[in-house]
């Protein structure tokens, strides 16, 4: 059984999330809190697995209850959103940064269209959590001191890296958060990301990301010419990937192992279009997306980094790409915009029109 605790303030939707929960055998409510004083109290006291929270609550809001819960017991926490609106998703997605694990969407209301299959993916979404190991949080601020760079092959130094690739899964959007914080405003080149997230968040993602890097990160649109200096991230249930050297596809092709987005469709596609001047990165989450691809970029000659086991929240995903020796290194967070750095150069000739 997965032990859970609900910190929710509205009557109606403690009412739709208790009903979804109670409705799946496998879990158990444990208790509930109206808001985020009282969740932290409740988690200390009863040691729920996974704490299901609400961002906007009286007394204590869920950022900071988030924030203490992690600093005190540490606990898998999903966040709830009742709204897809852009603004409103990008400022919840600062619960992630300080340890929340997912940043859901509140399921419909019984008897809509939709119900039965929001119910079955929130329930999903839970057990997932409820695996994951966690980690107390001692500050959610990443760091400010510039880490040492990593030392690199020589093989490396010589390789012009003119297109980054990058796929995650839980965990992800912070880790992509402190990378792209850490890169430098003239970055010269394109990055392509695939992030696994809720459907309806990804424009959050995008405008959060944003507000936090030098880089321009916006959402992919089909046939798009790509710029220097920007990342894209895949849209909502699309594959991202290249038409040609410079031009992003955008595909509804059939899911890849479960996943659409994919972060092997990504991969397989870089590494066609670019071979060894591109460099595939694989951050925290859960299973194995993107190994494949991964596995025909480092073929082709291409640089493939992966998050290390320590910083990772879930090394599925890098775990698996270690393990099948198609990774050139495994880096703690604090160093990858560092090796991508190094790597790709501030003198690169990275041009749109070429």
């Amino acid at each position: 059984m997965i032990r859970v605790l609900i910190a929710e303030d509205s009557a109606t939707c403690l009412s739709l999330l208790t009903e979804i929960i109670e409705s799946d055998s496998r879990l158990q409510l444990v208790a509930t809190a109206s808001h985020g004083a009282e969740a932290v109290r409740i988690t200390r006291e009863l040691r729920p697995d996974v704490v299901v929270m609400d961002i906007h609550m009286p007394v204590m809001d869920g950022f900071e209850a988030t924030r203490q819960i992690m600093t005190d017991t540490p606990t898998p926490i999903v966040i709830v959103s009742g709204s897809i609106d852009v603004k409103q998703v990008a400022v919840s997605m600062q619960a992630l940064r300080l340890g929340a694990l997912a940043l859901l969407p509140k399921p419909s209301l019984v008897g809509d269209v939709d119900f039965d299959e929001m119910a079955r993916q929130f329930t999903s979404s839970i057990h997932s959590m409820a695996g994951v190991r966690v980690v107390r949080r001692w500050s959610p601020a990443p760091s400010t001191r510039t880490p040492p760079p990593p030392p690199l092959a020589p093989a490396a130094e010589s390789r012009p890296v003119e297109l980054v690739a990058i796929a995650a899964s839980t965990g992800g959007p912070g880790a992509l958060y402190r990378i792209f914080s850490e890169l430098p405003d003239d970055w010269p080149v394109p990055i392509l990301v695939v992030q696994h997230i809720a459907l309806g968040f990804v424009e959050g993602l995008a405008v959060w990301l944003d507000g936090a890097s030098k880089l321009r990160v916006k959402v992919a649109t089909a046939n798009e010419r790509m710029e220097r200096g920007t990342a894209y991230l895949a849209p909502d249930d699309f594959h991202l990937g290249l038409r040609d050297k410079r031009t992003l596809e955008i595909s509804s092709a059939p899911p890849v192992a479960g996943f659409r987005p994919s972060g092997t469709h990504l991969f397989h596609s870089v590494a066609k279009h670019y071979g060894k001047k591109a460099l595939g990165l694989v951050l925290t989450g859960m299973g194995d997306d993107g190994l494949p691809g991964l596995r025909a970029m480092h073929d082709a000659g291409a640089q493939v980094l992966a998050q290390d086991e320590e910083s990772s929240v879930v090394f599925g995903m890098p775990g698996a790409a270690v393990a099948a020796g198609v990774t050139d290194v495994a880096l703690p967070l604090d160093m990858i915009a560092g090796r991508l750095v190094r790597l790709v150069g501030k003198t690169n000739e990275w041009k749109q029109n070429d």
